[in-house]
């Protein structure tokens, strides 16, 4: 079903790749991060083009909620604990870096840019909370101790930060992408050396950047071990209230507030994928209580890769790997890390100095907690005997009642019913039997 951002824009079309062709750099993934890095390079001069297996925006980007912060949920104080204050910082400053270049950019790009004061709150632990201003205090944020948020829900108390934002991520991609060096429906089907070939063509180019949500490429990186994927589910209400702000409660299906002109986005039910959840119901009956005389026009559900550690993987593919870079492991904050990402990866690709690239390296240590975890539901998949099996690992596919999908607990494909694929890692549909 459509979005409330794909229904209130209009797309832009780029051709299907059908020729070979050769460039300095390849850039595999057509969502927000593939394309501000395609924007980012051109911009330096550098030669380069982006192929999209489907059409630009059709992934996670057209269904985030569209926050632009540096308040990643409750982080810094645990950043400051495990990497110490210096990396924290460097992590914020990234982060608060890319929240400063969409503000510079949407005066060139329309996309509804408005800045908002960014709210997590807890309903049970209020030392958390209290934490968490503590470390802002540490990194010379202004953050406030709020008792009382304009919501209908428990709070013991809140971490206020002003000057973030919120967005129309479509029209906002849209914009950035128009000029720029694109093929739509150009699926890579292969990765040879410095060279991406599609069904009708190839690309040749000294450097490839994988920005396909979770990394296809399975043989260099480790990446199904260190990612999972997380499914989420969010509504729009015409006639809720404007509350004034983005809000977001500190627990893992905790719910997210956020309004866009006459709707409440109201987002939770997160899950694993492949587990169950009450998804949408959860939702729809908090608002059905809450809002009455609201009306729900839009449903949508986004997925997210989630990194062992919560900081995203951006950088060289791996150890191994050369002029091979990858963007991923967002952990639900795709629109602040998208930015990062292109940040990033342009002074890799080019040779320029970052100060962040040790923070967000792919090839950190995954010696992690989740790690256990992780581990645990993919051979839990992989020996589980019933089919349909997933084409990336042969895991064990669950039946999604709830959006009447197949899908993978082990890595997060995900297919239709009748084995069509919706999202990757996997790049091939169900075979049928």
């Amino acid at each position: 079903m459509n979005s409330l951002w794909s229904a209130t824009t209009r797309d832009v079309h780029f051709p299907q790749l059908k020729e070979n062709i050769k460039t300095d750099v390849v850039i595999v993934g057509g969502g927000l991060a593939g394309v501000l890095c395609l924007k980012e390079l051109t911009d330096r001069g550098v030669d380069c083009v982006l192929l999209e297996a489907k059409s630009i925006g059709s992934g996670t980007t057209q269904n985030t909620t569209a926050k632009i912060t540096f308040q990643h949920g409750i982080i810094y104080d645990k950043l400051i604990k495990s990497m110490g204050i210096e990396n924290a910082h460097k992590y914020l400053d990234a982060n608060r870096n890319a929240l400063e270049k969409y503000r510079k950019m949407s005066n060139v790009f329309p996309c509804d840019f408005e800045e908002k004061e960014a709210y997590i709150y807890s309903s049970t632990d209020r030392q958390k909370i209290e934490n968490e201003i503590i470390a802002y205090e540490k990194l010379g944020v202004k953050a406030e101790f709020i008792t009382d948020i304009p919501l209908p829900v428990e709070s013991v108390g809140a971490v206020k930060v002003s000057g973030q934002a919120q967005f129309h991520p479509l029209e906002f991609l849209f914009s950035v992408a128009k000029g720029l060096n694109i093929y739509e429906n150009s699926k890579v089907i292969e990765f040879l050396p410095n060279k991406a070939r599609c069904t009708g063509g190839s690309v040749t180019a000294k450097k490839i950047i994988i920005a396909t949500h979770f990394p296809i490429i399975n043989k260099h990186g480790a990446y199904p071990l260190k990612l999972y994927q997380h499914r989420s589910y969010i509504i729009a209400a015409k006639g809720a209230p404007d509350v004034n702000g983005m809000y977001l409660e500190d627990k893992e299906d905790g719910l997210s507030f956020r309004n866009y002109k006459d709707y409440l986005l109201i987002g939770g039910g997160d899950h694993r994928t492949g587990k169950n959840s009450g998804g949408y119901k959860v939702l729809e009956n908090f608002c059905k209580k809450n809002f009455r005389d609201a009306t729900i026009d839009y449903r949508f559900a986004t997925q997210d890769c989630i990194s062992l550690d919560d900081i995203p993987y951006i950088g060289k593919y791996s150890k191994s790997s050369e002029n091979i870079y990858v963007a991923t492991g967002f952990n639900k904050w795709g629109m602040t890390s998208s930015m990062v990402a292109a940040d990033i990866l342009s002074d890799m690709v080019t040779g320029a100095e970052n100060p962040y690239t040790d923070v967000f390296s792919p090839t950190r240590s995954i010696l992690q907690p989740k790690l256990i975890s992780n581990i645990f539901h993919s051979v839990t998949g992989i020996i589980t005997p019933t089919t349909p099996r997933c084409p990336h690992l042969g895991c064990a596919l669950k039946y999604n009642k709830e959006e009447h999908s197949w899908d993978c607990p082990c890595h997060g494909s995900r297919f239709t019913e009748s084995g069509e694929l919706i999202d990757n890692p996997a790049t091939d549909d169900l075979k049928k039997n």
